[in-house]
């Protein structure tokens, strides 16, 4: 027999789900959020949590609001539409606090409130889609299914636009629509063989060879093909400034630029240094971070990377992707004992993690800023700063 019950949502979880409680366990519901009285359908039971499936909500949240796109709860991009924009910052300001608390064991540490850098819709400068029958598609969140689509109200306005031009795509597998919010360049990077209507876009198009630029904090940067940019410029801006504040770079320092990507941080943030050395092991990331620097660059993953260096750092930037730094790496980063570590990350668990990992090393983690890099996601962006303790 099907297990039905009706739940208040009163907390959300990290990764977006709403979070009710029944006899002692957390009930995670995708689609609900806090306030809404919904019925749930129970689809998993585990020792500690259940996971439900929305039913229907019989009461609903103050801060639940109507969508404005016409393919929210579809096509998988995005998943807070439905809520309040000031309800998505209070929620995410709380997973950053209760992650550090529940993952890393570190309650006493600086949050800061939350920052919102830029607009909440058309601030993505990259949207990446696939195909179906000839149409842009996205993938409808937990499956494999293709949802075509005609626009995105995440997309910068030029990128909305130029969907209207796309035509039929059968013979395109992917694509990539990119563009410089500063400088207007706009490209499209095809995987699969070239449409026909692809000559009356208007923008440059082809494969992962292809160039556009982007201007942050009065910085040209190249971005070659797919390789990665902050996805919202705004954002970017806001993180160098950030990233600024927390390496506390001066004259006659020796700065670090752990997975230094296009060198975003590193001509940037570290231009004040006497000697920058960058670390990057992605092919296309390196042609931007020569194109976009002029300092010493190490070609190699961050481990190993980190074992070809001196312990002799006044700061290190760190920048990783979504799995964070992890063991190997805070243990190498905690034997170099660089004086500030000035960390970035796109995931708050492993944030915790490897701020709890560099705490037991000796560092003190002096504060936390959260900001909101992915509105209508519940994607966090922090950036944190660590000092060596005495």
């Amino acid at each position: 027999m099907t297990d039905r019950l009706t739940l208040r949502i009163d907390a959300m979880a990290n990764g977006g789900d709403g979070i009710a409680r029944r006899d002692g366990k957390a009930v995670f519901v995708p689609g609900a959020i806090p306030g809404d009285v919904a019925e749930i359908e129970i689809v998993q039971t585990k020792k500690r949590f259940e996971r439900g499936r929305l039913v229907e909500i019989t009461e609903a949240s103050p801060n639940r609001v109507e969508p404005p796109c016409r393919f929210f709860g579809a096509c998988g991009g995005c998943s807070w539409q439905h809520a309040d924009y000031g309800a998505q910052l209070e929620w995410k300001a709380a997973t950053v606090s209760g992650q550090l608390r529940h993952l890393g064991g570190i309650d006493e540490v600086d949050v800061r409130p939350i920052i919102a850098p830029g607009e909440p819709y058309h601030y993505r400068n990259r949207i990446d889609l696939h195909t179906d029958r000839g149409r842009p598609a996205l993938v409808r969140g937990g499956s494999n299914e293709l949802v075509p689509i005609d626009m995105c109200l995440l997309a910068d306005e030029s990128l909305v636009e130029l969907f209207g031009r796309l035509g039929d795509l059968r013979g395109v597998d992917r694509l990539s629509l990119r563009t410089g919010v500063n400088t207007g360049e706009t490209v499209v990077i095809l995987d699969g063989e070239l449409p026909l209507s692809s000559d009356e876009w208007g923008v440059p198009f082809g494969g992962d060879d292809i160039v556009f630029h982007e201007i942050v904090a009065n910085h040209v940067f190249q971005v070659t093909g797919t390789a990665f940019f902050q996805n919202n410029t705004a954002g970017a801006e806001a993180l160098v400034e950030l990233v600024g504040e927390a390496a506390t770079v001066e004259a006659g320092d020796r700065v670090l630029d752990a997975y230094a990507g296009g060198g975003l941080f590193t001509a940037t943030v570290a231009g004040a240094a006497d000697e920058v050395v960058a670390i990057e092991a992605d092919p296309l990331a390196l042609e931007d971070l020569l194109a976009n620097t002029d300092v010493e660059v190490i070609e190699a993953d961050v481990a190993l990377g980190l074992t070809e260096l001196p312990a002799d750092w006044d700061v290190v930037i760190v920048d990783p992707p979504r799995i964070g730094l992890g063991p190997d790496v805070t243990g190498l980063l905690a034997e170099l004992r660089p004086g500030v570590i000035a960390s970035v990350s796109c995931d708050t668990a492993s944030f915790a993690r490897d701020a709890s990992a560099l705490i037991g090393a000796g560092y003190v983690l002096e504060w936390v800023q959260p900001v909101d890099m992915f509105p209508q996601t519940p994607h966090i962006e922090t950036v944190a700063r660590f000092t060596l303790g005495r």
